[in-house]
């Protein structure tokens, strides 16, 4: 299933306990619908003394949330936006907000 999120890409969580706030896509897992955003949803992990972390105790780690609790935020007025594409005659895909504004290029025309 095509997704309407990247990787990098800056969202507002629109639903669920963060709801309102912002952040960078670090990871996008498709088979489950998920990503994990930079900064949210964070729940503490009890790790064991290791080489690399001697001391052991708790971390604080990113966890997934559905995709469809996201929008990108438009660049031009830094808001949510539902996207959609657009097949331009070379034959290169763009993403653009409702409002015609340019996300991102999916996919370059081939040469």
């Amino acid at each position: 299933m095509a997704l309407h999120i990247k990787k990098g890409d800056m969202v507002e969580i629109i639903a669920g306990d963060h709801k309102g706030s912002t952040g960078k896509v670090l990871h996008v897992y498709p088979d489950k619908q998920r990503i994990v955003i930079q900064g949210h949803n964070i729940a503490q992990k009890h790790v064991r003394p290791s080489q690399k972390n001697p001391q052991g105790g708790r971390i604080n780690v990113e966890q997934p949330i559905h995709i469809s609790n996201v929008l990108p935020l438009n660049p031009k007025s830094s808001k949510a936006s539902r996207v959609h594409y657009q097949l331009n005659e070379d034959g290169s895909k763009r993403r653009l907000a409702i409002d015609g504004t340019e996300i991102s290029i999916v996919r370059k025309a081939k040469s």
